[in-house]
């Protein structure tokens, strides 16, 4: 049995949903979003709840009953609220600035980095050493986050590289004489 899929999803205020077959849409304060569920599990919308139940007991309904109503909620919070990643950026000469819809990073390369900000996702850079990626797409804010930070990961010995705020780097010890 599903934990996840048991809780009902409750739509912020602003927030409405609609569901026409298996594709369910959603209307915001900051924008519609849509997502296509599969055959397997069936979605109701109460008022300002939504439920989701699964079609019959085999394995696959319950693996998507979890998934959906995962989906159905990161709907609603991108609507509502939208999704925010935040990444760092550390080591000597390391900075990243925003020139229109290009984000041009100075990496340590012989070149800058100009990197293509997808439509759907905002990038802004307020200090030389910070990124932040917002949007209402989950799935779309953490690829294009894990697209900037795959230019230069942070590495074990100095740290240096991007990294997401907050995370952790093991660091290993150097070499000895």
């Amino acid at each position: 049995m599903s934990r996840i899929g048991k809780k009902p999803v409750e739509l912020p205020a602003g927030v409405t949903a609609s569901v026409s077959g298996q594709t369910v849409e959603m209307k915001g304060p900051k924008g519609t979003r849509t997502f296509k569920a599969t055959d397997d599990v069936t979605i109701t919308v109460d008022g300002n709840v939504v439920t989701v139940e699964p079609r019959g007991k085999s394995k696959r309904a319950r693996q998507q009953w979890g998934m959906s109503r995962t989906m159905v909620a990161n709907l609603a919070t991108g609507v509502s609220e939208g999704f925010k990643k935040e990444l760092e950026l550390s080591g000597v000469g390391y900075r990243a600035q925003m020139q229109g819809n290009v984000l041009n990073l100075s990496l340590g390369y012989s070149h800058d980095v100009k990197f293509e900000v997808p439509e759907g996702v905002t990038v802004t850079s307020a200090k030389p050493t910070e990124i932040v990626v917002e949007g209402i797409d989950e799935q779309q804010v953490g690829q294009v986050a894990a697209n900037i930070r795959a230019w230069r990961k942070p590495e074990p010995y100095k740290g240096k590289g991007i990294k997401y705020k907050g995370e952790y780097i093991f660091r290993k010890e150097g070499k000895k004489k």
